[in-house]
């Protein structure tokens, strides 16, 4: 009790800072452009993987130049040696939880195996709670299966915004604790959904992998998390064959 009661005073004396410098992180971060390059296509041979990756800046590739640099172009390079890879990329800088699912609300029903998602920073760094968060989630996860008939959900965790370069103390110290909050409530919530997986990119941001605006990915934290991602559909996909 004493403790949650000192961490709510300590967050009410910071308030005011911390509002004045998301402001001025909001003014002063560079605004990258997301990714040029195709966002669907068709590449390798052998066993058809129907492949879709939705999410927010960082799934649009936001930090590189190309989507061959990002995780969309790593991930279905890694794919493609075994795999005939049908996919496509549906992303949007800004994009929040409840963004994605009015978005994929627009899109026509159709059918993929695996479905890959980036979300949970805008909302992070928004006013919602990691409980509406997490209903927003399981609706996106409801969504997923009955609009898509998908039968693996390869959730992204929220990264640790608590290394975020771009980011001033005590800003960087709240928003890590949100971010590690959501991502608490996401893995309860992930226990009991037998067609979804997490995916945790593990290991500390370094600077110099990250982009330039401190805030999105650079191609190498791409080419790690695509390796993650690619690495957890090769197991289910044996898995399935056995």
């Amino acid at each position: 009790m004493f403790k949650s009661l000192s961490k709510l005073l300590t967050t009410a004396v910071y308030a005011p800072i911390i509002i004045a410098q998301g402001r001025y992180v909001k003014k002063v971060t560079p605004k990258l452009p997301e990714a040029s390059g195709e966002r669907s296509g068709s590449v390798g041979e052998g066993q058809k993987i129907r492949l879709l990756i939705i999410g927010d800046s960082a799934a649009a590739g936001v930090g590189v130049a190309h989507q061959s640099q990002a995780l969309a172009g790593h991930l279905v390079s890694a794919l493609a040696d075994s795999y005939q890879v049908d996919w496509q990329l549906l992303a949007k800088s800004g994009h929040t939880t409840l963004d994605s699912l009015k978005m994929l609300s627009a899109q026509p029903p159709q059918t993929f195996d695996i479905i890959v998602t980036s979300l949970g920073v805008n909302d992070v760094t928004g006013s919602l709670s990691a409980l509406t968060w997490i209903t927003q989630q399981q609706d996106l996860i409801t969504q997923l299966r009955t609009q898509f008939n998908c039968q693996q959900i390869l959730i992204t965790q929220v990264p640790p915004m608590g290394q975020f370069p771009a980011l001033p103390q005590p800003l960087r110290r709240y928003l890590g604790g949100r971010s590690s909050q959501f991502n608490r409530k996401l893995a309860q919530l992930i226990t009991s959904q037998t067609d979804c997986q997490l995916i945790d990119i593990d290991g500390e941001l370094n600077q110099q992998d990250m982009a330039e605006d401190g805030f999105h990915p650079g191609a190498v934290i791409y080419q790690h998390w695509a390796d993650i991602v690619a690495e957890k559909i090769h197991a289910t996909v044996k898995i399935k064959e056995q």
